[in-house]
């Protein structure tokens, strides 16, 4: 097993960024449970640096979508920005490097799942922003927040959203109704995985695997949709 120097170089080389003071990235990753474990000062886990991650997270969001949707009214600015940097959506980020891997936990949290839900590693998300701010700056924490928050926002707001957009999809037509089965549950209780299909009447159109039901069905939406789109676009 890697050790926690190694764990924090391998990180900043997946996000593109060197820490000058290495211990802001450490207390980012490091949760309450660990903290009381290991009797760490309560103030050096990452709820404060969450905080400010926080606040750092919505004023670049909105800076980036004020300027990207030039004709886009308030109210529809505000309700992007919230599907954007709500907690699903940060997790999904967050996800795709890893950042769940370096999560400091607890034997407790560890053992009920706390390395797979999406409210924890959606906080070390806006932790680690809230880290680069104090160590480097709010140009350092724009690059990361547009690197890994904002980038391929028209297929993240899609994932986000898949199960709303699909049902809107399939009602346009409105002549085959779309159904969610439940195909298989594995794991134990505290750290259960769950299989969906998704239907078009009797017709499969997508699959998805997920923590939650909700989730295994949002991933199979999310398929479906991939899929109709790729059809729709043949057919032009």
């Amino acid at each position: 097993m890697r050790n926690m120097k190694e764990a924090l170089q391998e990180l900043q080389g997946k996000i593109g960024y060197r820490f000058q003071n290495e211990a802001l990235l450490k207390q980012a990753l490091t949760h309450s449970s660990f903290a009381n474990e290991q009797k760490i000062n309560k103030l050096n886990n990452y709820e404060r640096l969450e905080f400010l991650g926080d606040a750092v997270l919505e004023l670049v969001s909105s800076e980036f979508l004020y300027n990207e949707n030039k004709d886009m009214p308030e109210g529809q600015l505000t309700r992007l920005r919230a599907s954007m940097v709500c907690e699903p959506a940060l997790a999904y980020c967050a996800r795709d490097i890893q950042l769940n891997t370096y999560i400091l936990l607890g034997k407790g949290e560890e053992a009920t799942g706390g390395r797979t839900r999406d409210s924890i590693i959606s906080d070390v998300m806006e932790a680690v922003i809230g880290a680069i701010f104090l160590d480097g700056g709010i140009e350092n924490a724009q690059r990361f927040i547009y690197r890994f928050v904002l980038s391929d926002l028209e297929d993240k707001i899609l994932f986000m959203d898949s199960k709303t957009l699909l049902q809107e999809e399939i009602q346009k037509n409105n002549t085959a109704q779309l159904r969610y089965e439940l195909v298989g549950e594995t794991g134990p209780d505290h750290d259960k995985q769950f299989s969906v299909r998704a239907f078009l009447d009797d017709r499969l159109i997508g699959s998805g695997v997920g923590r939650t039901k909700k989730a295994a069905e949002q991933q199979a939406a999310y398929e479906a949709l991939k899929r109709l789109k790729g059809k729709n676009n043949g057919m032009r």
